[in-house]
């Protein structure tokens, strides 16, 4: 597998987004066979693994536990994200931003994760005005040895230099895919000029870029993608160009679907890391394994012009998402 450096972590090129093995996309394996898949994934090379306590209300931070427990620690690079507001059971009078509230907040984590440090922490979601308290906790975090790096997620351009000004952050983690390119515009400029890493959530676009879903599909009600209108019939019907492009250059690159749009986030530049989800041995295969596809400057090119022509229709925004009544509980990204 080959790596790539998020600041001063070095890390897979490929990650495993975690949160689907405790819940956001209905069935899901048991323990032991999640276990399994989060080994088989070390085991061909992937040494980047996201959580968040947000996932299940703190399950995934324990199921990630429990599955690297078997793992040399100083091998895997382990990647958490904690909620600026108080989760059910969580008693934070000082505030969850504060200093006291974040120490509280890190403590628990590390317990459930069963380490003694976390190596890139970082703000799952924004709170407009606290950039500069919460960046000048992270430096004491850092320099105290609980966390190594530290990182915002979804975060504007403001909110990044504001507390990148304070503590240098290592990695902002935010959805990035063919079908999500807002960041292009600002974000990612800025981190490739000061040297910050990309975490790209739902790199795939929760799937639909796999081609492996059409407008006859259903979810359970506890799928994440009930709420996320790009898998709407009429959606998923109106974008079938976009697949049928994927399609094209998967023939072309002679490999799939999944692992051409992989590839092109890749292709961006080296300090983007994508963390799909991969819940079954054959996906695991099939994800890493983009990691040896190289889009060449002309077909990342040609990729490109053709996506200009593409209207992309539905969107999925985690804070939309977040707010939604609708949101089967837990179902947060």
């Amino acid at each position: 597998m080959k790596t790539r450096r998020l600041g001063e972590l070095e890390v897979s090129a490929i990650g495993m987004g975690c949160m689907g093995f405790t819940h956001a996309y209905g069935e899901r394996p048991e323990e032991n066979e999640a276990i399994r898949l989060v080994h088989k994934a070390f085991e061909l090379g992937c040494t980047f693994f996201d959580t968040a306590e947000m996932y299940s209300y703190f399950k995934n931070e324990e199921f990630v536990g429990r599955a690297l427990k078997g793992l040399p620690r100083d091998k895997v690079i382990i990647s958490d994200k904690f909620w600026p507001t108080p989760l059910p059971g969580q008693d934070m009078p000082e505030g969850k931003l504060s200093e006291a509230g974040i120490r509280k907040d890190l403590e628990g984590s590390l317990r459930r994760l069963q380490t003694d440090y976390i190596d890139l922490y970082t703000e799952h979601q924004m709170d407009e005005g606290s950039e500069e308290q919460v960046a000048e906790v992270m430096g004491k975090l850092i320099r105290e040895g609980k966390i190594r790096a530290w990182g915002q997620s979804s975060p504007s351009l403001e909110q990044i230099k504001k507390a990148n000004a304070v503590t240098p952050i290592t990695a902002i983690q935010s959805e990035y895919s063919m079908m999500e390119r807002k960041w292009e515009k600002d974000v990612l400029p800025y981190c490739r000029k000061e040297g910050i890493g990309f975490v790209a959530f739902a790199p795939m676009a929760n799937g639909f870029l796999s081609g492996k879903f059409n407008a006859k599909d259903t979810f359970a009600q506890n799928d994440l993608r009930t709420v996320i209108t790009r898998f709407s019939k009429e959606n998923m019907e109106a974008n079938e160009p976009l697949l049928a492009l994927v399609r094209r250059f998967a023939e072309q690159k002679k490999c799939t679907p999944a692992q051409i749009g992989l590839a092109w986030v890749l292709a961006y530049g080296d300090f983007i890391v994508p963390i799909p989800g991969m819940r079954k041995e054959s996906r695991i295969v099939e994800n890493l394994g983009a990691a040896d596809i190289e889009l060449t400057a002309g077909e990342y090119a040609a990729l490109n012009a053709a996506l200009a022509r593409i209207t992309i229709h539905g969107t999925r925004d985690g804070k939309d998402i977040a707010r939604l009544g609708t949101v089967p509980k837990n179902v947060v990204r």
